[in-house]
């Protein structure tokens, strides 16, 4: 007899035993169930007139199941935006508390100088400009910016050729309106000048300008070549120049350029006939040894700091106050005969002893030869 469920005659051949081995594959588990968008109607329900055989299921199911997801799209956008923020306050932290952060700017340091008046052994000739020149040993000499020439510039270790060529230049620009400026020279401005320092040396500089002083900081003939307009004037020749650049990295931060250059000026007494003389013009000479030290805000910003000035000039007299201006013994003038100004070694405060030397008689202009 066959068993309850099972047709009269068994199980037909070629299918599994068992009703419910049949439908093994095929399993609808709640969830699915619940997410149907399609429901069939109860017995009775189909007993009416035209009555569907399935309805649709509301979508309630749907909508919280979309809920869930947006739910957990909200929660891992609002993770991931944590992490970000984490992160980008960790970057910041570490940067700003990091050991090894460069160090910060060294600020520049002042200027030591030292300006040296040299005498005169008697009388200072005269004579036309250019036939001075020629007489002197600044014939060979070039005239006026040319004279400053810029040597090959070579890459450096932490410097390349651009930056190293950019130094040379920027000591030249400071030589060219330091020392031939004819506005500067004579008194009228120094701002050509000042723009090309460091920042940090501006103080020193202005005072400097405005309360010249012999105490090896504030002299402002230190950091120029002027002369006192009421008494000198350039006597129209172009100034001649011959010296040399010297250029080394002295820190992986840093050059060093020194600069040693001779300079000859033309000069006559102010308000005297502008049109060539005899004996109207006289030679002087300025010799300026100059340490500049450049970093790369400086080389950036097209600048330099001067760290040592170290000036000899002449003919001039010992006791001659150099500090403001240089003061020139022009044509056929003879120096005092009196040495330096007195130091009173019992004063307090910075010492400010004076110091002098003797013009070599070869600097002189030759005499004009005889017919």
């Amino acid at each position: 007899m066959a068993g309850h469920g099972e047709p009269p005659e068994g199980t037909p051949e070629g299918l599994p035993a068992g009703g419910e081995d049949e439908y093994r594959s095929v399993v609808f588990d709640e969830s699915f169930v619940r997410a149907a968008r399609l429901q069939e109607y109860s017995a009775q329900e189909r007993m009416g007139d035209h009555a569907q055989a399935v309805r649709d299921r509301p979508a309630r199911a749907a909508y919280e199941r979309a809920g869930s997801r947006g739910r957990s799209s909200t929660k891992q956008a609002l993770l991931l935006v944590l992490l970000v923020v984490l992160a980008f306050g960790t970057a910041i932290y570490l940067g700003v508390r990091h050991p090894y952060q460069p160090p910060p700017a060294t600020r520049a340091q002042p200027l030591r100088m030292t300006v040296v008046p040299l005498a005169p052994d008697g009388r200072v000739p005269g004579g036309e400009p250019d036939g001075l020149f020629a007489r002197s040993p600044a014939a060979q000499f070039r005239a006026g910016a040319a004279g400053i020439g810029l040597p090959p510039a070579r890459r450096t270790a932490h410097f390349s050729e651009s930056q190293v060529m950019a130094a040379l230049t920027i000591v030249k620009d400071y030589l060219v309106e330091s020392s031939l400026d004819p506005d500067v020279l004579t008194g009228r401005s120094v701002r050509p000048v000042r723009i090309l320092l460091d920042p940090d040396q501006l103080a020193q500089f202005d005072r400097s300008m405005d309360g010249s002083a012999h105490d090896g900081r504030h002299a402002a003939t230190g950091w120029l070549v002027r002369f006192d307009p009421a008494e000198v004037e350039l006597a129209g020749s172009k100034t001649r120049v011959r010296g040399g650049l010297r250029v080394e990295e002295v820190g992986a931060d840093s050059l060093e350029v020194t600069s040693d250059h001779t300079f000859v000026y033309a000069l006559r007494p102010t308000g005297s006939d502008a049109r060539p003389q005899a004996d109207g013009a006289s030679l002087f000479t300025v010799r300026r040894e100059l340490h500049f030290r450049l970093d790369r805000d400086d080389l950036r910003m097209r600048r330099t700091e001067l760290l040592v000035s170290y000036v000899q000039a002449g003919p001039q007299a010992c006791s001659a106050d150099v500090a403001g201006h240089l003061r020139p013994v022009l044509a056929g003038q003879q120096a005092s005969t009196g040495g330096p100004a007195g130091t009173d070694p019992y004063a307090t405060g910075r010492a400010t002893a004076a110091l002098c030397g003797a013009l070599a008689p070869a600097t002189v202009p030759r005499p004009p030869d005889r017919p």
